[in-house]
């Protein structure tokens, strides 16, 4: 299986590298894990995963530097290959995001990306922090108990989205959405490649996720 990490000068790469192939490894899939920002390698993949981290803007404007980079994402996922979003990169598959400015997003799912209210709380919300969703929900959350900690690191958040694409939320300060999909095409709010033995559940659910093709 050949798995892209979408390399645009943002998101921890080798993390979500390494943690991939130990997903691969798991899932007892032999896997070529590049981290790359080569639009034909994008295209190429089986799998691709876009992190990200930082401001909304900046992630937006990172991958729109790269000629070519982002309508390889678009053109691949339209084809039906499996994306992952990690963190802003979950964020980016929303409609806009209004960190610092308006700045239009992929328009995969429904909704936008707004500073959390989490009152009287510190942000930007950091540290572990637990999933709440309904069993059997998802392929990508098969094996993972309602409850399980995952871990977070972020001050703007998914608002407005459809309940049918918000896989899991969890709480600070109110409902914060964890975790979306539409298609073949899923995000988490959170790290998985920080979240230790559920986030390499997840991974490995998303590298055997065999998602209707579009």
């Amino acid at each position: 299986m050949k798995i892209a990490v979408v390399d645009y000068d943002s998101g921890n790469l080798a993390s979500a590298a390494r943690a991939l192939a130990v997903a691969a490894e798991r899932a007892g899939l032999v896997a070529e894990v590049s981290i790359t920002a080569d639009p034909q390698v994008v295209l190429a993949a089986e799998r691709i995963v876009l992190p990200g981290q930082g401001a909304f803007a900046d992630c937006a404007g990172g991958l729109a530097a790269i000629i070519g980079l982002r309508a390889a994402i678009e053109i691949a996922t339209d084809g039906g290959t499996p994306f992952l979003g990690i963190c802003v990169g979950m964020q980016l598959m929303a409609e806009r995001g209004l960190e610092h400015t308006i700045t239009p997003g992929f328009g995969w799912i429904a909704g936008e990306i707004a500073a959390m209210p989490a009152p009287g709380l510190r942000l930007p919300q950091m540290g572990w922090n637990g999933l709440d969703f309904t069993p059997d929900a998802h392929p990508l959350l098969d094996g993972i108990a309602p409850g399980a900690d995952a871990y977070f690191v972020h001050s703007y958040a998914l608002r407005g989205g459809e309940a049918a694409q918000c896989l899991a939320t969890t709480e600070y300060g109110g409902p914060v959405v964890a975790m979306v999909a539409s298609g073949n095409r899923a995000g988490t709010q959170f790290h998985v490649e920080k979240s230790q033995d559920v986030g390499l559940r997840i991974l490995q659910n998303f590298l055997l996720w065999q998602p209707a093709r579009r």
